[in-house]
């Protein structure tokens, strides 16, 4: 049996596994595995509680739809790639509000949430769920309700950004009769003027990066912190507290390598900045750790006696004289 499901993000040619699993898009690791295998008790052939029908549809829904899901949101990789991927179609859907058609009761109403975006959103996402796989025969019903409320949040939450980011500085109009050439003063003090303002754009915009790198942050949503940190160093390569935060992330990803890479380069931006300071000391006691173990390691391979000098002195004679592990 194959599942056409056309709203939501499905409509986009984008299989969504937030969906099909029935956890919202900012729901953590821990949450989407407990979903998961409550799911695949419900589905999977040895605990189906059904007839022989509801049991084959079942188990089509269990192979065909939630394991691959869960397969994919499990994986880091390609749920970064996931990540990233969401963030972009959000940006675009931001762009082109006028284009997007809603079918569900429920998605209108988080057209509808303002201020409250996130609340509505989760409260809608819940109970829907509740539903979701009680009645299998209206599961993929339930399926594209929720990648539609995925897609109007997506398209909420970047637009929100987008609209503060693009809000133009207020312009006053003068009659002909008012206007006046400016003195060499006014020139100057305008273009002044002028380049605060676009300081503090730049400013704005980097800091609302920073902002929402944070709060995917808090929430273990690495990648798309990472895609945020990104475009806030697109803006000021050299932000110390963007790199920074960057190398924390990394981390976060056992991505040791850039990690260094981004920590270092935030320390030597601004080595008193309070982000990078925490972020260096994550690193040195992590350092610290690896290089403790390795220290265990070699002590341990040797009998529990150094073999770093041979019986000359000579450091050389201990590292040609190393069995191969």
């Amino acid at each position: 049996m194959s599942f056409d499901i056309k709203n939501g993000l499905f409509k986009l040619n984008i299989t969504d596994y937030h969906a099909i699993l029935g956890v919202p898009l900012n729901a953590d690791t821990k949450q989407i595995r407990l979903q998961y295998l409550k799911i695949a008790q419900k589905l999977h052939p040895d605990t189906c509680k059904a007839d022989k029908d509801t049991k084959k549809l079942a188990s089509d829904l269990l192979s065909k739809l939630v394991n691959p899901a869960y397969k994919k949101i499990s994986q880091k990789n390609s749920y970064s790639e996931y990540q990233l991927i969401l963030t972009q179609i959000g940006n675009r859907l931001a762009e082109q509000t006028d284009k997007v058609t809603i079918a569900s009761e429920s998605a209108r109403e988080l057209l509808q949430a303002g201020n409250k975006l996130e609340l509505v959103y989760n409260k809608l996402v819940k109970n829907i769920v509740k539903e979701q796989y009680q009645s299998l025969e209206e599961t993929t019903k339930y399926i594209a309700q929720l990648s539609e409320l995925n897609l109007v949040y997506l398209m909420l939450s970047q637009g929100q950004t987008i609209r503060k980011e693009k809000s133009p500085p207020a312009k006053t109009i003068e009659s002909q009769s008012e206007q006046k050439v400016p003195s060499t003063n006014q020139e100057n003090s305008n273009s002044t003027s002028q380049e605060n303002n676009d300081e503090l754009i730049v400013k704005s915009r980097i800091d609302s990066f920073i902002r929402r790198a944070q709060e995917y942050m808090s929430k273990n949503s690495y990648a798309m912190a990472i895609s945020e940190l990104r475009g806030a160093l697109k803006i000021d390569p050299n932000h110390s507290t963007a790199h920074g935060l960057l190398g924390k992330a990394y981390l976060k990803q056992n991505q040791l390598t850039m990690a260094k890479v981004h920590i270092n380069k935030a320390w030597n931006a601004n080595p008193k900045d309070p982000v990078v300071i925490e972020c260096k000391q994550l690193l040195d006691k992590l350092n610290k750790g690896i290089n403790k173990n390795k220290s265990k390691s070699s002590t341990s391979s040797y009998g529990g006696k150094s073999q770093a000098k041979s019986s000359s002195g000579s450091i050389f004679g201990g590292l040609f004289g190393t069995k191969k592990k």
